[in-house]
């Protein structure tokens, strides 16, 4: 056989090396990561192809190498110079790795998912992002980590060279050329990823069993770059007038045209649900962050960690089976205010100014005081622009007012945003629409430490804490003190006049995925339906009779039904409805709930017991089970249009996000 060139040999090694420390690292996301129904046997398909997504990064690699270092003057082999100036490049390729691999980890501890484009939201956001990410990681150990891990590639990447050098037979040129044939076409099949037609695309990763094995075979450089290449905006005409009258059937358009596709809705004024007040009802909406279904206590939590919030849920009109449209503060804040779900795939809507012109009921409530409260700043993610601009007469309140101390990132507790809130309510002459928007149960989990003399801490042993739904105690823990801030605000509103002629209204911004055990039907784990499920409340005891509603309700539809209980004729062009009013008409058995998962590029809907789901870039449906009463395990063929519906949202939405502009009345003093 003729001999290696030592360009090859030097390339191989390099491989081999790269190739063993990506899977090593694909091990460790699987112990650190997995959920317990996964098993090593189950997740083996989830290795092997994330083998050749691993393949695939280390081959477009080394062609690089091979490319460039057999050229004569810069080739690898030539001389102190041009060693030095290669291991150099290694160097920062290897640091490249090192920081995309890092990220992906703290990433897969947050959402359960790679690392992928949507993270270049947190840029718009530098200042508070780079805060967060220093309160709640140990950057410093993180950065000596990376550093480590480059040097030590460094370091192993000069011992290949030379052992590759000092095993350097001369060959002929045809021989030589041989070789490098053979290296390139390995290096092509690599990363063309499979023999045959069509090469290996990061979707077939959701062809395996679960999310969760999905994206533990997915590789983090992979994931990240495949996803700035999918960044659907705009729409499509052609496709929106294709479901315009499905859509229109939905939403209840009584004469739909498709040929200029109105969706807007002018609801009349009708009784308000508290009467014989001698002014119309006040609304206090709660924007509760990372407020998951399954980790509360009004569905069996085995540690009880919400039992004040229960309470009021068996006082008020508690909507169990609601769902978040998407995962993300900002986006659900998009979703709650404009009824429209954010189907941006990379940016948020809010931080693109084409966007920022909406519509949004708040304006409807004619002779009210508008009050938004934030313990921190609105400049994040651009909301204060997407309040200021559609909120006629808004008072936002964030940090500079507060008298309360900061307490990390997100400005001050939630205890002092609501006593704050409370003491500036009380003052109100006026009718009043105030949001309340939260951020403790975030990371880094600050409880003040001025609580902790009536709040207490527990810490039960690791396994309980597991089957909860908690990855840590100071998770834990954070979410039982959001119980704890809704009781004092509660008790202070008590003593207030306000109290009585207010509906307080409660839903979650997002959910957070994990492990939803036997209290949920499989599809919250699998499927991830733990990251969407949020608690929905309408609270206003003595006034609004308590009911719990298993119809399937969403965040858009908040404001709808807010804008019904209060009495308030609006004009609606979004997707939500009145979820009472509907009950009144079908028992809520039309209801749908839209999701979309920016991550996966996914879309699916809620609708009765199913959950459909269609990935946009491949196409496939498919369809579980996902109602309390469901069937445990297996799976479910969805009712006839249910995907077709699914598709009818999502191009409704990205039409909607540029047609749902306020009117220009709205903004020129119409209280």
């Amino acid at each position: 056989m003729p001999p290696v060139p030592p360009l090859i040999r030097w390339v191989a090694g390099l491989a081999l090396s790269l190739l063993v420390v990506l899977t090593i690292l694909r091990g460790a996301a699987y112990l650190a990561f997995r959920p317990d129904a996964v098993t090593w046997a189950q997740a083996g398909p989830a290795f092997w192809l994330g083998w050749r997504f691993d393949v695939r990064v280390v081959a477009t690699a080394m062609l690089v190498l091979l490319a460039l270092g057999a050229w004569p003057g810069i080739g690898a082999f030539r001389g102190a110079v041009a060693r030095r100036g290669w291991l150099t490049a290694l160097g920062v390729f290897g640091a490249a790795l090192a920081v995309f691999y890092t990220c992906d980890f703290l990433h897969f501890s947050y959402l359960n998912q790679r690392l992928n484009a949507s993270a270049l939201s947190l840029l718009a956001d530098t200042k508070i992002s780079a805060t967060m990410i220093w309160e709640t990681y140990p950057v410093v150990r993180l950065l000596l980590v990376i550093g480590a891990a480059t040097a030590g590639f460094v370091l192993l990447a000069r011992r290949l060279h030379a052992r590759a050098a000092a095993g350097a037979i001369p060959g002929r040129r045809w021989a030589r050329g041989l070789w490098y044939g053979g290296a390139v076409a390995g290096c092509v099949v690599g990363v063309f990823g499979r023999v045959g037609q069509y090469p290996l695309r990061w979707s077939d990763a959701f062809a395996l069993r679960n999310d969760f094995s999905a994206h533990l075979a997915l590789n983090p450089v992979e994931s990240f770059l495949s996803s700035l290449s999918f960044r659907a905006s705009g729409y499509e005409a052609r496709e929106v007038g294709a479901h315009y009258l499905r859509m229109a059937a939905y939403l209840g358009i009584a004469t739909p045209d498709p040929a200029r596709l109105p969706f807007e809705r002018h609801v009349p004024a009708r009784p308000a649900a508290i009467s014989g007040a001698a002014r119309p009802p006040n609304i206090v909406l709660v924007i509760c962050e990372s407020f998951s279904g399954y980790k509360s206590s009004m569905w069996g939590n085995p540690l009880d960690t919400t039992p004040f919030f229960a309470e009021l849920c068996r006082q008020g009109i508690f909507f169990d089976n609601c769902y978040t449209p998407h995962v993300g503060t900002a986006r659900g804040v998009w979703a709650t205010i404009t009824g429209i779900p954010d189907v941006e795939m990379v940016e948020t809507a809010s931080r693109n100014p084409a966007l920022v012109d909406q519509h949004t009921i708040i304006g409807d409530f004619a002779g009210y005081e508008k009050l938004y409260f934030l313990g921190g700043s609105t400049s994040w993610a651009n909301i204060r622009g997407v309040l200021t601009a559609n909120i006629p007469g808004l008072q936002l309140f964030e940090t500079g007012y507060f008298k309360s101390p900061r307490v990390d990132v997100w400005g001050i507790s939630d205890k002092s945003l609501f006593l704050e809130a409370h003491e500036v309510l009380r003052a109100q002459t006026r009718p009043f629409f105030a949001v309340i928007q939260t951020a403790g149960n975030h990371r880094p989990y600050t409880i003040p430490h001025e609580d902790l003399k009536e709040f207490s801490r527990i810490a039960p042993p690791e396994g309980e804490l597991k089957a909860a739904g908690f990855d840590t105690l100071a998770e834990l823990n954070a979410f039982r003190y959001s119980d704890y801030t809704f009781r004092k605000f509660i008790e202070a509103a008590k003593s207030a006049p306000y109290f009585n002629d207010t509906i307080f209204v409660f839903v979650g911004d997002h959910g957070i995925g994990g492990n939803a055990g036997s209290r949920f039907p499989p599809a919250w784990t699998d499927q991830q339906l733990t990251r969407y499920h949020v608690p929905l409340l309408f609270y206003a005891p003595g006034r609004l009779a308590p009911q719990r509603l298993h119809s399937v309700a969403s965040q858009v539809d908040v404001l709808p039904t807010i804008a019904g209980l209060a009495g308030v004729a609006h004009r609606n062009a979004t997707l939500g409805r009145d979820l009472l009013r509907q009950q009144q008409i079908d028992g809520g058995r039309s209801n749908a709930a839209f999701i979309v998962d920016h991550n996966t590029k996914t879309i699916g809907l809620i609708q009765g017991s199913h959950y459909g789901t269609r990935h946009l870039p491949s196409g496939r449906v498919a369809s579980v089970w996902a109602d309390f009463t469901a069937p445990a395990g297996g799976r479910a063929v969805a009712p006839e249009g249910h995907a077709q519906l699914a598709t009818a949202f999502y191009e409704t939405a990205r039409f909607l996000l540029r047609h749902n502009r306020k009117p220009a009345a709205v903004m020129k003093g119409a209280d």
